[in-house]
């Protein structure tokens, strides 16, 4: 079959898949009209869109090499951007994007200016090259093009753990979304949903690979963007009567700001600021007292748990008093680390409220000039991450040409626009409308999204608002809101029909299934073919190196499930941590390779090491959740954008040490003139 007629065919189909899918949406619109309970509505959502996905996989299994690796090479454009875009979107642009815009204000942009741009460094350097390299991984295209065919081992293995390192950072979090998710709308418990979702990644990429991830990708897109646009379309209607968030959002933004200075001026804000003022200036005279005030706020507690039980105090008490116990700080190292984040915690809460718009907000010009330096370097290390991540430059091996992989690359980046530009409209109007609607609210009066979503971690509740100041009434300092479900709770929030927060659960869903499947399929391509065929049995028959593949894929996906149930961060960190990871370890490599040909195998393998080694030292001396401290950190740059120091080191080890040894043999020319050749 032509390509032409093929990507006729395939329309057809996704023509009568979106039909189908706005009609299964209005018919549970009316449903919910009749009365069915809410909780139906959900099930039915995430249980129709994970059959879909598991039918579309098991129709599209398959054992074959070409097919499974690269889904036989013949994906038409159109078809690739979607499903790239789709793999691309992932939990951290669907579900956390307009949550850290929601925190951030204008910092958040950094986000979508690094991610878009990112893609703009795959088309001018990567992605046509690859294809026309024409194999199945990126390690494998990294060995053969520092080696020139065998003897490419130390390549290939250093290749092998950065892809595999990056990408299982990246399942990760979108493992932890799918459990979000799943235990909001089921009632189960977060573990529980993990390993829930995790069924479903399984069935398509375990049974078809990138053939079936591919398809399955296609569709779940369709979703995504049907469920983003409606809520946000609708918020705009409600605040603008303008049914365009994109034309709405500078009239929001000018509301917005109109709403912060009130808040600012309010005498009942600054009451419940004065308060997390007090606790910061209550820690930091405990910090003072280290070691005795652990000690003696240790044995407080146990005389406390003692007269409850010697007073028959009720269960509750007793429980809550044990629980106290129980995460109090260990040892006085561990009551320094946690009591001096309580105390950053309490100032930042008792600051002013920062303006949505305001760049790069600072006490004074200094850390102005830092918070812009971040900015900066988070999108650098954002843009070069993009252009380095394993499983988005496997997709540009599916297409059939070299002119169709560019446009590809043109039509992933116009799907994927058309949702990030209405991001910035969706974190305005949800920020707006909870501070006009839940802020001076009661609180006996509190909507009922409040507590679904207090209660789906009581450990480390995703909403909480507690009355500090006693007056009934909510206050913008009382409420702790994590960004990752501004878009998950936004139906609620803006009060719509339960329907609506169904299709973004589905959404999301389809969001982080689409990126894990690509994910897993990476790491497992990349051990069974990289290690396995091309290492340890270079004779093994297709159908054993196919069969490696899927198992080694189950126990990735496992392994990831049972990291992402331990909860290791918020997604946006995550994500952010494997594009500094992949930009350091693998970028300069593949730009070096394709751009100079004086770039040798003891060069990238040198420029791999160093260039991975002071990301993850930076990150490791940094990041408070690695042990590390803020200040230990250089020209004041956060450890996710490590990125911005391992990259120069990583260009500058292929250079140096390029240099220093032997010019790689004349079959590598040839080769990078081959690739070069349009």
């Amino acid at each position: 079959m032509s390509t032409r007629k093929f990507q006729q065919r395939l329309g057809i189909y996704y023509g009568w898949y979106t039909l189908g899918f706005i009609v299964f949406l209005i018919a549970l619109a009316i449903l919910e009209r009749e009365g069915i309970p809410r909780q139906w509505i959900g099930y039915l959502f995430l249980f129709s869109t994970i059959v879909l996905y598991a039918g579309i996989g098991i129709i599209s299994r398959t054992s074959d090499v070409s097919e499974y690796y690269v889904a036989g090479r013949r994906v038409p454009a159109v078809f690739n951007g979607m499903a790239t875009a789709a793999d691309w979107m992932s939990a951290a642009s669907f579900i956390s994007l307009a949550g850290g815009m929601y925190l951030l204000g204008f910092d958040g942009l950094a986000y979508i200016l690094g991610w878009t741009g990112g893609f703009c460094l795959v088309a001018l350097l990567l992605a046509p090259y690859l294809n026309k390299f024409g194999q199945y991984t990126v390690p494998d295209f990294l060995a053969t093009r520092y080696a020139g065919g065998a003897g490419s081992d130390l390549v290939r293995i250093l290749a092998v753990g950065a892809t595999v390192l990056v990408s299982f950072t990246y399942v990760v979090a979108q493992i932890y979304g799918v459990g979000l998710i799943t235990s909001r709308f089921t009632g189960v418990d977060f573990s529980v949903g993990i390993f829930l979702g995790l069924a479903s990644i399984l069935v398509c990429s375990f049974l078809g690979g990138m053939r079936a991830i591919t398809w399955t990708q296609v569709a779940q897109y369709i979703i995504m963007l049907i469920a983003y646009m409606i809520p946000v379309l609708w918020l705009s209607a409600k605040h603008t009567d303008v049914p365009v968030p994109q034309l709405s959002y500078g009239a929001v933004l000018s509301q917005l700001g109109e709403r912060e200075k009130e808040l600012n001026a309010d005498p009942r804000e600054l009451q419940v600021r004065a308060i997390y003022r007090q606790r910061a200036d209550d820690l930091d005279a405990r910090i003072a007292d280290l070691p005795r005030s652990w000690e003696t706020g240790r044995l407080e507690l146990q005389r406390h748990v003692e007269e409850l039980k010697r007073g028959n105090a009720s269960l509750l008490d007793l429980k809550a008093a044990n629980r106290a116990l129980a995460i109090y700080p260990k040892d006085p190292a561990d009551a320094q680390r946690k009591w001096t984040e309580a105390r950053a915690a309490n100032i930042a809460r008792a600051e002013p409220v920062v303006p949505h718009k305001q760049p790069f907000p600072g006490k004074d010009k200094a850390a102005s000039d830092a918070k812009r330096n971040n900015f900066l370097a988070l999108a650098l290390c954002l843009m070069l991450g993009t252009a380095a991540l394993p499983h988005v430059l496997i997709r540009y091996y599916t297409t059939p040409t070299v002119r169709e992989t560019r446009r590809s690359v043109f039509w992933t980046l116009f799907f994927i626009l058309l949702l990030y530009i209405t991001v910035p409209a969706l974190a305005v109007l949800v920020k707006f409308d909870i501070y006009t609607s839940l802020v001076g609210s009661e609180f006996s009066k509190l909507p009922a999204w409040v507590s679904y979503w207090a209660n789906i971690d009581k450990i480390a509740p995703l909403v909480s608002i507690s009355d500090l100041n006693h007056d009934g009434i909510v206050q913008l300092a009382e409420i702790s809101l994590d960004g990752d479900i501004v878009v998950l709770a936004t139906p609620e929030i803006a009060g719509l029909p339960y329907v609506i927060s169904g299709l973004i659960a589905a959404g999301g869903l389809a969001a982080a299934l689409s990126t894990a499947d690509g994910l897993l399929l990476t790491i497992s391509n990349a051990l069974s073919h990289d290690i396995y065929y091309k290492t340890v049995d270079p004779l093994a028959s297709t159908q054993k190196r196919v069969t490696i593949s899927k198992l080694l894929l189950l126990v990735v996906a496992l392994v990831a499930a049972y990291v992402a149930s331990l909860k290791p961060g918020d997604i946006l960190s995550m994500v952010g941590a494997a594009f500094s990871l992949a930009a350091s370890a693998l970028f300069p490599a593949l730009v070096l390779g394709v751009f100079w040909k004086r770039a040798n195998q003891q060069g990238a393998a040198a420029g791999m090491l160093l260039g991975f080694g002071v990301c993850v030292y930076y990150m490791l001396r940094t990041y408070p959740a690695l042990g590390g401290s803020p200040l230990n950190q250089w020209f004041s740059i956060a450890p996710i954008s490590a990125g911005v120091f391992g990259v120069p080191a990583g260009l500058l080890g292929i250079i140096v040490v390029s240099l220093l040894t032997p010019p790689p043999a004349p079959r590598t020319n040839l080769l990078v003139d081959h690739i070069r050749t349009p």
